[in-house]
């Protein structure tokens, strides 16, 4: 699983990731495996959660699509960029949509942090978006790494610090998140 995080703090934006990649029992730590669970996408970065097959069709789907169709900077931006590259994911990359037959929507099977300068997003299977205005996290280090950024919130002095300290408490405490740790910061937006 993994420990993405993301955080808003004096005018900045940070995303965060561990590194590590796990097969049931088997771990490919880093050196092992090259792997990058936040990735550029225009001028966002993007990070996810779940299994690994997720991460190359996020990032070829979402690098596929056009200029117009491809916008993530506010809450409705992201969703309607989600909602145009679910029938893609079904269509070029085979996506299996079922979970539960009571299911109010076909799911995209996603978790998702964005972090840009207009702010930071999350998007889950459905389609929901969110907008955080301090911090998030997603993967199977989340408890962890949500626990440690709301500790630490008053101290740090910068967005990316949080998020380090987020993913680095995710690491210390989830038995599928290592380091070392990723980290991205841009300049948010006045």
């Amino acid at each position: 699983m993994t420990t993405v995080a993301v955080a808003r703090k004096n005018g900045q934006v940070a995303i965060a990731a561990d590194a590590l990649v796990t097969f049931g029992d088997t771990r490919l730590a880093h050196g092992y495996e090259a792997n990058d669970k936040v990735f550029r996408i225009g001028d966002s970065w993007v990070g996810m959660a779940g299994t690994t097959a997720h991460f190359p069709v996020l990032r070829k789907a979402l690098g596929g699509l056009a200029a117009d169709e491809l916008k993530l900077h506010s809450r409705d931006e992201v969703f309607d960029t989600f909602l145009k590259l679910h029938p893609k994911l079904k269509e070029h990359f085979f996506l299996n949509t079922k979970e539960e037959d009571a299911d109010p929507y076909e799911s995209s099977q996603f978790t998702v942090l964005i972090a840009n300068a207009s702010g930071i997003f999350g998007v889950y299977s459905y389609r929901e978006v969110f907008e955080f205005e301090r911090f998030w996290a997603i993967g199977s280090g989340r408890s962890f790494a949500l626990g440690a950024m709301h500790a630490s919130w008053d101290k740090a002095k910068t967005a990316r610090e949080v998020v380090e300290t987020g993913v680095r408490a995710g690491c210390e405490f989830d038995k599928n998140s290592a380091g070392p740790i990723k980290a991205h910061t841009l300049k948010l937006k006045d």
